[in-house]
């Protein structure tokens, strides 16, 4: 007896902002990849089918995109970001001195 199948893995390769061909919107997109692979007694062992696909998250609506245009966007992406994988650098957090260089969130 030999059991074989198919098993899904998706992957969030970027958060874009970009206009949403849906409702209009400017809002953030997810970049997504979809890899299918082929099963062998639950083991996988090679991709038989890759998608990929940006989703607004203020609609929810889901474009496919051809690889090309995926490739470019998560250039563009890794371009805008300078290398820093978590955005632009910003200060501390709730920390904003005043003209004296005290805190003004202290009473």
């Amino acid at each position: 007896m030999i059991i074989f199948g198919t098993r899904g893995y998706l992957y969030q390769l970027a958060v874009l902002t970009l206009v949403c061909g849906w409702c209009g919107n400017p809002a953030a997109h997810t970049l997504r990849k979809r890899v299918t692979k082929f099963t062998l007694f639950f083991v996988p062992l090679f991709p038989f089918s890759t998608k990929f696909a940006t989703q607004c998250t203020f609609c929810g609506g889901e474009q496919q995109i051809p690889k090309e245009q995926a490739e470019q966007l998560l250039a563009q992406h890794a371009a805008s970001q300078q290398g820093n994988p978590y955005g632009q650098p910003q200060g501390q957090p709730g920390y904003a001195p005043n003209a004296q260089g005290q805190n003004p969130y202290q009473s």
